[in-house]
C-alpha cells in the first residue's frame, strides 16, 4: 500500500506550524498569570509583615480571587478556628501548597510535549521529503539539478522547523518553571511565617 509522502510531508510541517502557535500562546498565557500571581505574592508578604504575631491577617490585600489569596485567606482563617489542632493546621498547609503547586505548574505539560515531539515531526517530515525527491529522481529521470535542490531544501526545512520549535519551547518551559518554582517556594514561606498555631 503506497501512502503520499508529499502529503504526510505537509502535515508535518503544518503540525510544527501549530505547534509553534500553541506554544506561543501558553508562554504569553504563563507569563502574564505569573506577573499577576507575582504581585498578588508580593502584596501577601506585605500583609503577613504587617499584621501582629498570632493575629487573625484581616487586611484587604490578603483578600482576593487568584488561588494565592484565596489559599492564604483559607489557611489563616482555619487556623483561627476553635478547636483546630496543630496537626489538621499542618494538613491543610500541606494540601493548599500541593493545590497551588498543581495550578502554578498546570499548562507547563504542553510545553514539555511540543518540546519533545517536534524535532521528531521535523525528523519525519524531512525523511519523507527525501524519500518523495528520490522517488521523483527515480521515476522521471530529473535532470534538473535546482529541482532536486528544492526537494531537498523543502525536506530539510522541517528539520529546521523542529529543531527551532524545540529550542523556542524549551527555553519558554524553562524560564516559566522557574518562575513557577519561585512563586510556590514564596507560597511555602507564607504559610509558615503565617502560622500561629
Amino acid at each position: 500500500m503506497e501512502f503520499d509522502k508529499a502529503l504526510v510531508h505537509d502535515v508535518s510541517i503544518d503540525a510544527l506550524y501549530a505547534g509553534m502557535v500553541l506554544l506561543f500562546f501558553v508562554i504569553v498565557e504563563r507569563s502574564l498569570t505569573y506577573v499577576f500571581l507575582g504581585l498578588r505574592s508580593q502584596r501577601i508578604a506585605k500583609a503577613i509583615a504587617l499584621a501582629p504575631a498570632g493575629a487573625e491577617i484581616s487586611s484587604p490585600r490578603f483578600r482576593g480571587g487568584d488561588v494565592l489569596s484565596r489559599s492564604m485567606a483559607e489557611y489563616d482563617e482555619v487556623q483561627h478556628r476553635p478547636g483546630v489542632t496543630r496537626a489538621q493546621v499542618e494538613d491543610l498547609s500541606m494540601a493548599l501548597y500541593l493545590d497551588v503547586e498543581g495550578k502554578l505548574t498546570s499548562r507547563l505539560w504542553i510545553l514539555d510535549t511540543v518540546v519533545t515531539a517536534a524535532p521528531l515531526l521535523g525528523l519525519l517530515g524531512t525523511i519523507l521529503g527525501i524519500m518523495d525527491t528520490f522517488n521523483a529522481l527515480s521515476s522521471g529521470g530529473i535532470s534538473d539539478p535546482s529541482a532536486v535542490s528544492r526537494g531537498i531544501a523543502s525536506a530539510l526545512l522541517a528539520t529546521a522547523l523542529g529543531i527551532g520549535t524545540a529550542l523556542f519551547g524549551l527555553l519558554g518551559h524553562n524560564i516559566l518553571h522557574r518562575q513557577a518554582d519561585n512563586l510556590s517556594e514564596a507560597f511555602k514561606g507564607y504559610l509558615l511565617r503565617a502560622t500561629t498555631i
